[in-house]
């Protein structure tokens, strides 16, 4: 799938769908918001959350008090949706409206978190454009946080094949540039009472 029709079909998804009962929905993101806590990162440390769609991360980072945070996503419908949500407070956070295997940072973020894209992305290519990015865009000693499907979980996911992991063979892809700290896996309740097994990853830039 190329970028224009990545872009059509997350726009239409964020156009079209209550995303209170999408299967990715979490109203508190209580996963992502330990493992950066666990961090022990400045709150003035750059953070950025890939394939942020319009969830709840950024509202809840603001309000622990973190104060640089980028929120990325192909989907501008998503985006404007936490801008509205977030009304005054969005003047706080930097959006990107792009399709993350072409966007190129420009500035190096302390952490990278990606609970939703780096799985659907099935292209070796497209995986290699990430691993790049990633490693030019996060600073020395920083961190990327990465929740993918695992083994156990779904083949697919909104109506797109997805690449599913287990820790080794995420290890691998990341193995250049960063080193592992730890990965596990867990089971998220889907609003409608089903369950995704996913597995997390924290590594550190080398």
């Amino acid at each position: 799938m190329d970028t224009i029709d990545r872009k059509k079909h997350w726009e239409n998804v964020f156009r079209t769908k209550d995303t209170s009962r999408v299967s990715w929905h979490q109203p508190v993101p209580e996963t992502s918001l330990r493992l950066i806590s666990k961090l022990n990162i400045s709150k003035t440390d750059k953070i950025i959350e890939v394939g942020a769609g319009d969830s709840f991360l950024g509202d809840f980072l603001l309000e622990k008090g973190y104060s640089e945070i980028t929120l990325l996503d192909i989907s501008e419908k998503a985006l404007n949706t936490v801008r509205n949500r977030l009304a005054e407070k969005a003047e706080l956070i930097t959006f990107r409206n792009a399709d993350i295997v072409h966007f190129i940072p420009k500035t190096k973020y302390t952490v990278w978190h990606d609970r939703a894209v780096f799985h659907f992305l099935t292209d070796k290519k497209d995986v290699a454009k990430y691993v790049n990015n990633v490693s030019s865009g996060i600073i020395s000693g920083g961190f990327l946080i990465v929740g993918t499907f695992s083994n156990n979980g779904p083949d697919n996911c909104s109506d797109l094949n997805v690449q599913q992991y287990s820790e080794k063979e995420i290890t691998d892809v990341f193995k250049i540039n960063f080193t592992k700290i730890e990965c596990f896996t867990e089971n998220h309740n889907t609003p409608s009472g089903g369950s995704q097994n996913f597995l997390f990853c924290i590594f550190q830039h080398k």
